[in-house]
């Protein structure tokens, strides 16, 4: 959308993962295509690395690593006009709340958007309730959007916000049959599901056999993240360190990369319930969504039911190429003529409206008065949006300060991570012996 036609001159994503980052800024091109992109990474956890991001493949006009309170005391009308919340459902609901305490009196204030990264399989209520308050609450599907206004409905609140759209990377040319090159089928990995360690090991083990009976196949096992890092989700046992127990055939290898780039090669994808099945199914290129472990919520692939791609390593062994059914795409959100079409034009209609009001979240301390206050206190605010004391303050003072903060931030960084993958671990097999 030419940028002469919007409003929309500017978009902040703030963003606390790769996969965030991924969803947030798609999502920012889909509004406006030429808006100036600034990114906002939230320190934590989870916040992406160098590497992470350049695989992602989305560069920003500008890019800073902030806290939540830095976040709140940067961001007003003159930052930007769109901002996206692309966050974990408790990090959105506090910078509801911290943000409509910063933008009071002000005549005018961004629009406000958030969504989920991926497949809505678990936490709907939970999820949805802390992402109200927002002006625009993305559904990926027409399924979604009902779903979606029913809770919102069903607690009395304003469901006018859920706007119907499609994820916003279901891109990439349709599929044609390998010609010239093995078939190729990649095993999208996922970070926590399965989350147990003798699950996990089960799939690698299938993908090893799954090469070894197909010789004339290149089996490709697609990884999120290297040892170390983290995404959304939390890895306790990464695919690198179980492959290293095993002798692994020649034609099957472990890689990373962008996704569109490894579906650009695919002759058959399968996963357990990553969204990667979804970019998959909207090229056309055949897929497979694992029943070994299990049709379970807890896995996600219950979210397939009906798309016709269930199927177990078994029935791959054997040769099933499986076919989506176009009904249940059309319904999920993965087929469809430009389903950002209705996203822009709420959009632009906010951004262009000469005040909005402030925002108006469905929690508050009358209607979750056991919960929101843990919610933002974790950002460090209390139930009226305002910093609590002993808050971290907005900005650094001083280079050698903030130096030594920075190493200190990133020395926990490690160590946090070290520890969720290396000695937590061996602690759950110490309690089980």
């Amino acid at each position: 959308m030419p940028t002469s036609a919007t409003p929309v001159k500017k978009i902040t994503v703030l963003a606390d993962s790769d996969t965030r980052w991924k969803w947030g800024a798609q999502t920012a091109r889909r509004i406006a295509e030429d808006a100036c992109l600034d990114a906002r990474l939230l320190r934590g956890r989870a916040t992406p690395t160098s590497r992470q991001l350049a695989e992602v493949g989305m560069p920003a006009d500008s890019m800073r690593e902030v806290t939540a309170a830095q976040f709140l005391a940067q961001t007003d009308r003159d930052s930007a006009d769109v901002v996206v919340l692309a966050c974990v459902g408790g990090t959105v609901q506090a910078m509801l709340h911290g943000l409509a305490r910063a933008w009071q009196g002000h005549e005018r204030r961004p629009v406000l958007v958030t969504g989920y990264v991926g497949v809505v399989y678990e936490k709907l209520a939970d999820g949805l309730l802390l992402r109200h308050g927002a002006d625009v609450v993305l559904a990926n599907s027409r399924d979604d959007a009902e779903r979606f206004r029913a809770v919102y409905r069903g607690v009395g609140a304003d469901a006018d916000c859920v706007v119907e759209s499609a994820l916003p990377f279901l891109t990439g040319q349709p599929y044609q049959p390998s010609t010239g090159r093995p078939l190729t089928v990649v095993f999208a990995a996922q970070p926590s599901v399965p989350d147990g360690r003798r699950d996990r090991e089960y799939l690698l083990e299938r993908a090893v056999r799954h090469a070894e009976a197909h010789a004339d196949r290149e089996v490709l096992v697609k990884l999120r993240s290297k040892p170390g890092e983290h995404t959304t989700h939390i890895e306790e046992s990464p695919y690198p360190k179980l492959a290293a127990r095993h002798r692994l055939p020649s034609n099957l290898r472990l890689v990373y990369g962008h996704m569109g780039e490894v579906l650009d090669r695919t002759d058959l994808l399968v996963t357990v319930s990553s969204t990667a099945a979804l970019e998959s199914m909207h090229r056309g290129i055949p897929t497979a969504v694992l029943t070994d472990l299990g049709v379970r919520e807890a896995l996600g692939n219950h979210h397939f039911l009906g798309s016709g791609c269930l199927a177990s390593w078994d029935q791959l062994d054997a040769g099933l190429l499986p076919e989506a059914d176009a009904g249940w795409l059309r319904r999920h959100g993965v087929l469809g003529d430009d389903p950002f079409r209705a996203v822009r034009e709420r959009v632009t209609a906010l951004a262009d409206a000469s005040g909005l009001p402030a925002p108006r979240p469905y929690y508050t301390a009358r209607t979750a008065p056991g919960y929101l206050p843990g919610i933002l206190a974790r950002h460090h605010l209390d139930v009226t949006g305002a910093p609590l004391p002993g808050a971290p303050a907005p900005a650094a003072r001083g280079r050698l300060r903030g130096a030594v903060r920075e190493f200190s931030r990133n020395a926990a960084r490690t160590l946090y991570r070290q520890g969720v993958q290396r000695v937590a671990p061996v602690i759950r097999r110490w309690g089980q012996l």
